[in-house]
């Protein structure tokens, strides 16, 4: 069983920043890629930022320059710094784990609120 913890969500000014986490524990080999997603209300869950095995990562275009995914492989777990953040960034964020050998697992989920 894997289990995900998501944290670092809330509510912030436009401007401020935020940054999340996404611990996974449980009983697994490794783990490949993580990536985090968002899903706004009445929209599609979207690809917010991915970052693969060897560290390299991709970013949507609504988040390049102002996000950064890094990853923590003795701790497994994968942050997302958010910064400059803007009210239409307000969304449900997840975090996605691929695991070796078990698949793919979410996070629960966690509020981010921005105002204007």
């Amino acid at each position: 069983q894997v289990q995900l913890v998501e944290s670092g969500g809330g509510l912030v000014e436009a401007g401020g920043s935020l940054k999340l986490s996404c611990s996974a524990s449980g009983t697994f080999d490794g783990i490949n890629s993580m990536a985090w997603y968002r899903q706004a209300p009445g929209k599609q869950r979207a690809l917010v930022a991915h970052i693969a095995t060897g560290g390299s990562t991709n970013y949507a275009d609504f988040v390049k320059g102002r996000f950064a995914i890094s990853r923590d492989v003795l701790r497994n777990t994968v942050y997302l710094e958010m910064n400059s953040l803007k009210p239409e960034d307000t969304a449900v964020y997840y975090c996605l784990v691929s695991v070796k050998f078990r698949g793919d697992y979410w996070g629960q989920g966690t509020q981010v609120t921005v105002s204007s």
